[in-house]
């Protein structure tokens, strides 16, 4: 009889990595709201369908995607990115509430003992004060944020670093993200994804890369998890 370790497999599912804003947190309409009231107070004329262009990128991308298009006088991008950030947590933290389905699918990830992580384009602060505002400040092995990254999403570096935090291989773990930002990151970090875009966002080519799209996260039944791969399940034996 063989006593060799029984090889590894490429299709196991071992952890999940979530955005935060517009996916696990109605929070993306407050964004936009924070978005215009500061920068349309520095002369940007910025209208809420016109946020939708940045949707996904860490906010001082944000703001020097703006600054570089409608310039202005005075305060640098770090304070108008640091203004726009205090002016969302205090909407967020009084006004922001879980997804549909946000709760059953967080559990359903630790039913099938799959490591857990939030990476977020939104500051450390935002996030943290956001997750402890609906009751999920400890749900969390892993909390990322793209501020401490050379790049935002598409750049893959935060999920790359949530995955590493989890002790995970990339190909192992599954994104769930709303933005189209994001979808491109999760794929170029090679690891699965699941897109939940609002109907806006439904047609947008990127969200052919996802492995599944879902018109909500109450959609992620069970057979929605077989289709993204086996997982470790507690008190079951992983068949190899």
């Amino acid at each position: 009889m063989s006593t060799s370790a029984a090889p590894e497999r490429p299709d196991l599912l071992s952890a999940v990595i979530f955005d935060l804003d517009g996916l696990l947190v109605d929070t993306e309409p407050l964004w936009h709201e924070a978005e215009v009231d500061v920068l349309g107070a520095l002369g940007v004329p910025l209208e809420r369908a016109q946020t939708r262009h940045t949707k996904g990128m860490f906010v001082k991308e944000v703001v020097r995607f703006w600054y570089e298009r409608y310039p202005w006088s005075g305060p640098g991008v770090d304070e108008v990115a640091t203004a726009v950030v205090d002016v969302v947590q205090a909407l967020a933290t009084a006004r922001g509430r879980l997804r549909p389905g946000a709760t059953a699918v967080i559990e359903a990830a630790g039913a099938r003992s799959l490591g857990a992580a939030v990476a977020s384009s939104s500051p450390m602060a935002y996030i943290e004060a956001v997750l402890a505002s609906v009751g999920l400040g400890e749900a969390f092995a892993v909390v990322r944020s793209a501020e401490v990254e050379p790049f935002g999403k598409p750049h893959p570096g935060v999920f790359l670093a949530a995955a590493a935090d989890l002790g995970v291989a990339p190909e192992r773990c599954v994104v769930f993200e709303d933005a189209p930002a994001g979808v491109l990151a999760a794929k170029s970090a090679r690891m699965r994804c699941v897109a939940v875009p609002d109907l806006e966002d439904r047609c947008r080519p990127e969200m052919g890369l996802a492995d599944l799209v879902l018109a909500s996260l109450e959609e992620m039944d069970t057979s929605c998890w077989a289709r993204l791969g086996p997982s470790p399940t507690p008190g079951l034996a992983t068949v190899i």
